[in-house]
């Protein structure tokens, strides 16, 4: 992935986050009280900014250190996010309760893609 494309899909990913935090809240709000999944969503909505954000500086780290384990970095949170907000999203939408299941392997990536990011630092400096 190259440096412009983590930049754009971090900053496609935060205008997603506020739409879809932003569209949770309202329009989709009694239905997640009624399902008692407003905590699910909000878990969705944190974790996938805080990693979009991780993408974005990623993305910037880019212009100072050339490190391979920085691209790892951005996939993992790329998929991470994919993996672990789009379940939870999923979940919260539909009530299929197995996809519970897959949301860890978002969390792993999402572990991984911090690993990653350790790693090039430490390479780095």
């Amino acid at each position: 992935m190259t440096q412009k494309a983590i930049l754009l899909i971090a900053t496609a990913f935060g205008a997603l986050t506020v739409a879809i935090g932003a569209f949770g809240a309202h329009a989709l709000g009694p239905m997640l009280r009624e399902a008692d999944r407003v905590d699910t969503f909000e878990t969705a909505v944190k974790y996938q900014m805080y990693h979009t954000l991780a993408l974005l500086a990623v993305g910037l780290l880019l212009f100072r250190i050339e490190q391979p384990a920085l691209q790892v970095a951005a996939w993992c949170f790329f998929f991470g996010i994919l993996i672990f907000s789009g379940s939870l999203y999923t979940l919260c939408l539909t009530g299929i309760t197995w996809l519970g299941a897959v949301t860890p392997l978002g969390g792993l990536a999402f572990i991984l893609g911090w690993g990653a990011l350790f790693y090039a630092v430490l390479k780095a400096l």
